[in-house]
């Protein structure tokens, strides 16, 4: 069968991601380097994360609040180890004018030099923790329980769209609390949160698990991430939680009278998720076609697309498209409205047709001159596009019937998703004992080999440093060492002969 877009997974999987994006109206190149411009079907996806994961995080107690894009270096300078994590990927602003060169251009007027560097954000530890050494004073102010939805700069050197981008747009949540076991009862909590948010509305199978002490945020006592398996058998790390203990706090002078009149530093946590979701949704849910957005999250679930001819009944089928739109949205599907629109635009049935499957709309709705005589439509699922014999599944069903059932259609394809997301990943990780099984297993011309999951003795130091060191010359990181473990099965770490304690999961990753 002919697909849709002109380069396959199996051909060239990087390749393919970029197909998507841009056949798919998702994003494009912006003309600034790293950075790109999001499109409306790309940004629609963002805003439907934005809400559902929103709702959830005030569901835990937090308030939304916004914190200046510019950070004084001094802020980062307390720091060290914080700094030292982010300094090679700062953007800095030294001037506030600009002046003509006398050449036709323009450069920063030596007269307008500011007094202190501007760090433009990379992440707002620094700034926000400032702020809570003002606000907290008393035992009785905490917790302080925030979070912000903005943009960030890093300056990768290498960038991808969604995946690695100079600038993204994220949510960042920080906490202060007055003791260990409130903060890291946080992080685990924000971590279950963004598990339940990934597994529940991106139809997205996760691993939550700690991160080895090689991998932690900068400044960091512990974190967190949830883990997606790509179609290539890459890793993606969704999203982090992080403990910050009284690091931050230390540097911040975050501090507050306890309930017995002493004083304590406050604990603090830190956590976020990015656009990058969208990369990670693209790589588990496209397919050759183009991308396949869960319903939870697509900003339109069902697209009809009238047939029309530009003759006078077009107006009447129109009209008829327009009725069956307010019958849609008049019924709810996955405890919301559904969201159902017509494709009017002066275009070929077909053209816009294809056009939304490489969008990814869950259910496109085709609309003839005949389906309409009939008190019919067609109907195409995104999720299954074609038929055994590689016609594409475009399906008569009374109007009627469809709107009576499209709550249990849309319930069906989100579950799909997720079913196919988990079955992939399951299967794709497979326990091994030494590393020559580690070595055979990533092999060169061994094609998406997954994950491997192993035995850990938690080495750290120089003994870590060797290991990941010998990682590296098969490009392979720890991804995590999942959750809910009790124990580890009688038998040495992999790496250090040691009694292990836990098992971890190896891979390659974006």
């Amino acid at each position: 069968m002919k697909h849709a877009l002109s380069v396959t997974r199996d051909a060239d999987f990087s390749a393919w991601y970029q197909s998507v994006i841009a056949e798919g109206d998702l994003a494009e190149e912006s003309g600034v380097r790293g950075c790109m411009v999001i499109r409306p079907w790309g940004y629609g996806i963002w805003e439907r994360i934005q809400r559902l994961l929103d709702d959830r995080i005030k569901a835990t107690g937090h308030e939304n609040c916004y914190f200046p894009l510019f950070i004084p270096l001094s802020y980062f300078e307390k720091e060290a180890e914080h700094v030292d994590g982010f300094a090679k990927e700062m953007a800095v602003v030294t001037h506030h004018r600009l002046i003509a060169d006398g050449k036709g251009g323009l450069v920063p007027d030596p007269e307008a030099k500011l007094e202190e560097p501007l760090v433009v954000r990379p992440t707002s530890e620094t700034v926000i923790g400032t702020a809570f050494a003002r606000w907290v004073q008393s035992w009785r102010d905490l917790p302080v329980l925030i979070n912000q939805w903005a943009n960030v700069v890093r300056w990768e050197m290498r960038t991808r769209m969604f995946l690695r981008t100079a600038e993204f747009l994220w949510q960042e949540g920080h906490t202060a609390h007055a003791t260990v076991e409130e903060a890291r009862g946080e992080t685990l909590q924000m971590l279950e949160v963004y598990r339940t948010f990934a597994e529940d509305c991106l139809a997205l199978h996760v691993i939550a698990g700690e991160k080895p002490e090689n991998e932690r945020f900068p400044g960091a006592v512990a974190t967190y991430s949830i883990e997606a398996m790509m179609q290539d058998g890459k890793a993606l790390q969704a999203g982090t939680s992080h403990f910050l203990g009284d690091n931050f706090a230390k540097a911040q002078n975050i501090r507050f009278q306890n309930a017995e009149g002493g004083l304590d530093y406050a604990q603090t946590t830190s956590w976020g998720v990015s656009t990058r979701m969208i990369g990670g949704m693209i790589m588990v849910h496209g397919d050759d076609d183009g991308m396949r957005v869960p319903p939870k999250v697509a900003p339109w679930q069902v697209v009809i697309v009238p047939m029309l001819r530009d003759q006078p009944e077009d107006e009447a089928l129109l009209a008829y498209c327009r009725d069956l739109q307010k019958e849609l949205v008049g019924g709810s599907a996955l405890g919301e409205p559904v969201r159902a629109m017509v494709d009017a635009r002066a275009q070929k049935a077909a053209t816009k047709r294809w056009s939304w499957i490489k969008k990814g709309a869950p259910v496109v709705i085709e609309v003839g001159g005949r389906d309409m005589a009939g008190g019919n439509v067609s109907v195409i699922r995104r999720d299954r596009l074609y038929r055994e014999d590689g016609k594409l599944d475009s399906t008569v069903c009374p109007r009627g019937d469809f709107v009576s059932g499209v709550e249990a259609l849309l319930a069906d394809i989100q579950g799909e998703l997720h079913r196919q997301s988990t079955e992939r990943l399951k299967a794709q990780i497979v326990p091994v004992d030494d590393w020559t099984a580690v070595e055979a297993h990533f092999a060169e011309d061994r094609k998406n080999p997954g994950w491997v999951d192993v035995r850990w003795a938690r080495p750290t130091g120089d003994e870590l440093e060797q290991v990941v060191e010998k990682l590296k010359g098969l490009k392979l990181t720890i991804r995590n060492a999942p959750m809910g473990q009790t124990g580890c099965d009688d038998g040495p770490c992999l790496f250090t002969g040691r009694p292990a304690v836990e098992r971890v999961l190896i891979g390659r990753a974006y």
